[in-house]
């Protein structure tokens, strides 16, 4: 049986074996049903899909995150309340935030012009239709000690870069300090 991932938008995709120019195999994966599909993931490989739905084979990474810290961010992240949603994304150090760039307000005008129910759940729609950009992150700065740094973008034209926030061992008062701001207008007095 070949190997397929449906993703968040419940698109099924299929994992194909190409070659190399110099002969070597590569993977990738595609919504094509026929041709070099593969029937087992290759050792030393993992599934991954982005926050925008994208699916990849990638080398397994080493966890440097655990799932007690990504965990303290999920529980900020579910007690926001906002009409976005945020994907969070682990990869290597760093913790990053996505966040909707349409609004819940946004789909149901949508839903409301094209004269469907209120009760299809937005949400569900928000994340599987609109695009995710990255909005803050919380990196590991230091793997000993355990200190995290946290950043958010900056949307000013003549930067549009990571701006650093602040520093600390603790990751839950990082959290709770600077997550509540996802959102709203607070977001941008950050620096």
């Amino acid at each position: 049986m070949p190997i397929k991932h449906v993703n968040r938008k419940r698109q099924t995709y299929y994992l194909h074996q190409g070659k190399t120019k110099t002969g070597k195999p590569n993977y990738f994966f595609s919504m094509k049903s026929e041709g070099s599909l593969v029937e087992e993931i290759p050792e030393g490989y993992e599934i991954y899909e982005n926050p925008n739905a994208q699916v990849f084979l990638r080398k397994i990474q080493p966890q440097l995150i655990s799932d007690k810290e990504k965990a303290v961010i999920d529980k900020y992240i579910n007690k926001l309340k906002t009409n976005r949603s945020y994907i969070v994304d682990v990869k290597g150090k760093i913790i990053t935030i996505y966040e909707s760039q349409q609004t819940s307000d946004f789909i149901n005008s949508l839903l409301h012009d094209f004269h469907q129910p209120k009760r299809l759940d937005t949400i569900e729609i928000n994340q599987k239709s609109c695009y995710y950009a990255p909005i803050m992150r919380f990196i590991l700065d230091d793997e000993e000690n355990k200190v995290f740094k946290v950043e958010r973008y900056c949307f000013r034209g003549s930067i549009d870069d990571w701006l650093f926030l602040d520093a600390s061992n603790d990751l839950e008062s990082l959290a709770k300090k600077y997550i509540k701001h996802l959102g709203s207008e607070s977001f941008y007095d950050l620096y």
